[in-house]
């Protein structure tokens, strides 16, 4: 049940106006029960001094693109309500027409294009105005027998709109109905949501939750447990067995929905998932169509609801099931594109956002992990307007044409304007081992910066969940996760990638970099110390490729790989026998990968440092030490000597590594494969030749 959260000594403390409509609006969108990710709007009527001293009434409405739960003062719009007023005695008004005169009315031009329902709040002659998307009024207002239950519960205190998309029309029958009423204290607007009002801002907030917690009493009462969604077809699996078969199948699904972009994706498996997934009625509940308008742009028309009985011994079957479903799905997308399309219309991906697989749970696909999450809420709140509108009669939705009008409509796709341009690499994962060091850690600086999502596995879990803080922080929840992982270990190799498939769907980049570094004269290298690096450097790279390998043909979208082997690769380092062999096995291998990853799409190259000391965990061991001993120099003056025996006079940084890797991974190389690129300054003796 909805709770108020409002808090009297805080709200005290606001300085009125925009800021308690700040304090309002965020209370709303914190409890997505009561208002969708991204969706509703909130106003308040101020009097203001414009540029000039005059006092001047002025409506804050939420700006287009922002998120009730977030937003700040300067995500709201100022309009100056004498401008507005004049619109309430027009017949009609074209969406176009009604964006460009809003345009007008703004009292600061920096400010977000006004909300699509702007007029909504204007019409209403009231201070304070709220829209929302409460599960509970949804639920009324998606159930065939909707109005009728709404009396009710709310007598004559209510009026009921009709489904009309949000604009002018719209606007002013809310306005038209609310003044034929002197009861209303509420709008139910069919198929959309809530509208409610007040004096003063908490006034408004407090009325928003007495109307929802009204409704969801009245649900509540009538709800089945054991009938819900037809009662109980399919049990959930275990946990452990959910999450195994989740991190098989998502590779096989991102291929299938990575058309011209890649998708990232996400595992949900919460209980109200699990419920509807297992539901006896929910494949045809599923189909009827979204639980809201605001939906649409996010999760499609409908979800993939795939046709499959549980069972931990068939992941193959489901394999199977999901890339023809996921084909078949496309197909229909296309046709009801083809349908209901408007000259100019483009249309987006095809493939479904929402997946259901009974017994299992849901997967979301998006442009980036968080706007697969977001898919996910926002099916969280269509299963629990299910649940609700089937507790009352019948699930109902907008008609296919309605819900194209919403989907393709230009004031709604205009939000998506507002997202900033994808990089390099957005869409891209990125598995990093050493990932705590210092090339692994600038590296995953480096692509984060560009979009990439993150995996960085390292012996030292502590280092590697340190970077990846560092970079969530900067660019956002869970851009990167770290993994502990021994590279010479087959099973936790195998494992980190089960966690990256789960955590985001598959894996696009492989940065083959963990690494190790003994010296010894040869006739003194022990076989300990040959195996060392024979086991971390050879076997090691070779396991993390070939697990990647196999997850890249799985997906069948291309792949990429970059190995971090050595100027010794190419150079017969003096003393160090061992280490030089192993990293010219490194080279070696990935250009034999690269011969058989070509036909799918896979590229494989290599980087030749030299000599990086800045944040590296080998140099901080004995090799500085040995190699300094190899040289007949101390340990403290190793940089300058390595500086000056390059060509250029430089010293190497991580940094320069990164950018190298960045190259290999971006799409100014998609021509190169079984390529090796030297970065060292310019060692004379490791010229290729």
């Amino acid at each position: 049940m909805v709770q108020s959260l409002w808090d009297s000594t805080k709200a005290s403390q606001l300085q009125g106006g925009l800021d308690e409509l700040v304090y309002r609006s965020n209370l709303i969108g914190t409890d997505r029960r009561v208002c969708n990710w991204g969706g509703g709007n909130t106003s308040s009527k101020v009097t203001v001094q414009d540029f000039r001293g005059r006092d001047v009434e002025v409506m804050y409405v939420k700006g287009s693109g922002s998120d009730l739960a977030t937003m700040k003062a300067g995500n709201f719009t100022g309009l100056r309500m004498d401008d507005i007023r004049p619109l309430f005695e027009r017949e009609v008004m074209s969406d176009e027409e009604m964006v460009a005169y809003l345009a007008h009315c703004m009292i600061d031009a920096k400010h977000p294009r006004a909300s699509i329902e702007t007029l909504l709040h204007a019409f209403l002659p009231f201070k304070h105005v709220d829209h929302t998307h409460p599960d509970a009024i949804i639920s009324l207002c998606c159930a065939d027998n909707g109005k009728t239950v709404a009396r009710e519960i709310f007598g004559d205190r209510f009026v009921w709109v009709p489904y009309v998309r949000p604009g002018f029309t719209l606007s002013k029958m809310i306005a038209e109905g609310v003044l034929a009423n002197p009861k209303a204290e509420l709008v139910l607007m069919e198929k959309h949501g809530l509208v409610t009002w007040g004096e003063t801002s908490e006034e408004s907030y407090a009325k928003t939750i007495a109307i929802i917690s009204e409704a969801e009493a009245y649900i509540e009462a009538r709800v089945e447990e054991s009938k819900l969604f037809g009662g109980v077809k399919h049990e959930a699996l275990a946990a452990e067995v959910r999450r195994e078969i989740a991190a098989k199948v998502m590779p096989t699904i991102r291929g299938a929905v990575s058309d011209a972009k890649k998708m990232i994706l996400s595992f949900d498996d919460e209980a109200d998932v699990l419920q509807f997934v297992g539901g006896r009625d929910s494949a045809a509940l599923s189909q009827i169509g979204a639980a809201c308008p605001d939906h649409l742009v996010h999760t499609k028309v409908v979800p993939l609801f795939v046709d499959w009985t549980p069972d931990a011994n068939d992941v193959e079957g489901l394999k199977a099931k999901l890339k023809e479903a996921v084909a078949v799905y496309k197909e229909q997308y296309k046709a009801y594109f083809e349908r209901n399309r408007n000259d100019g219309d483009v249309m987006f991906e095809a493939a479904p956002r929402v997946i259901l697989i009974p017994g299992v749970g849901m997967i979301n696909t998006g442009k980036s992990w968080a706007m697969s999450k977001v898919s996910g809420a926002l099916y969280h709140r269509a299963i629990a307007v299910m649940r609700g509108a089937t507790a009352l009669g019948q699930f109902v939705s907008l008609t296919e044409n309605e819900s194209y009008n919403v989907e393709y409509w230009p004031l709604e796709l205009y939000k998506l304007t507002l997202a900033p341009a994808e990089a390099e690499f957005s869409r891209k994962v990125a598995f990093i081992t050493g990932g705590a060091g210092g090339i692994g850690s600038e590296t995953a600086r480096r692509l984060a910066s560009e979009g990439a999502h993150l995996v960085l596995a390292d012996l030292n879990l502590e280092g590697a969940q340190k970077v990846a803080a560092d970079i969530n922080e900067k660019y956002g929840e869970n851009r990167a996760i770290a993994v502990k992982m021994d590279v010479t270990k087959e099973e936790e190799i195998i494992a980190a990638y089960a966690d990256t498939a789960l955590t985001y769907g598959g894996v696009d980049i492989i940065v083959n970099n963990a690494g190790l570094a003994t010296s010894s004269p040869f006739d003194e290298t022990s076989l300990k110390e040959w195996n060392l690096n024979m086991n971390v450097l050879g076997t090691g790279y070779f396991l993390v490729a070939r697990e990647a390998f196999k997850l890249m043909k799985e997906q069948g979208v291309g792949g990429n790989m970059v190995f971090i082997a050595s100027k010794n690769a190419v150079y017969a380092g003096k003393n160090a026998s061992a280490y030089s062999a192993a990293k010219a096995l490194e080279a070696h291998l990935a250009r034999c990968i690269a011969a058989e990853g070509g036909e799918f799409g896979i590229r494989v190259n290599t980087i030749l440092p030299d000599a990086i000391l800045q944040g590296s965990a080998i140099w901080n061991s004995n090799w500085r030490n040995e190699r300094a001993a190899a040289y007949g120099i101390e340990p403290d003056q190793l940089e300058e000597y390595y500086r000056k025996r390059t060509t250029l006079l430089v010293n190497i940084f991580p940094k320069d590594i990164a950018e190298g890797i960045a190259f290999f991974a971006s799409s100014k190389s998609d021509k190169t494969t079984g390529c090796m690129l030297t970065i060292d300054g310019g060692v004379p003796a490791a010229f290729t030749r």
